[in-house]
């Protein structure tokens, strides 16, 4: 019996999968803490602030990350999963406007 050695693309798949895991915590944190400070914020506004932060590296006072590309499409997935968990609710009467 001859055992053959672990294929290199599943390597390189898990570390993909750890670094989009390690991307949505870091955009989930975001949405968090820049709702925090504001309560309320158009989702528009929320999308256009955290890709702000993404590109010039800040993840808050006193706090840095590297910066990296983020798109639309990933924040508001974030904002998403978050809405599903309970971190943040639609306001009454006005769905665009998200509350933490």
């Amino acid at each position: 019996l001859r055992l053959l050695p672990q294929q290199r693309y599943l390597r390189a798949e898990r570390a993909e999968v750890s670094a989009l895991e390690r991307k949505r915590n870091v955009l989930c944190c975001l949405i968090t803490r820049i709702l925090k400070v504001e309560k309320q914020l158009h989702i528009d506004n929320l999308v256009f602030r955290v890709i702000d932060a993404c590109q010039k590296g800040e993840l808050g006072p006193g706090l840095q990350f590297l910066s990296f590309c983020c798109h639309s499409v990933d924040v508001l997935s974030c904002v998403l999963h978050l809405l599903n968990q309970g971190y943040l609710r639609r306001r009454e009467g006005r769905p665009h406007v998200l509350e933490y």
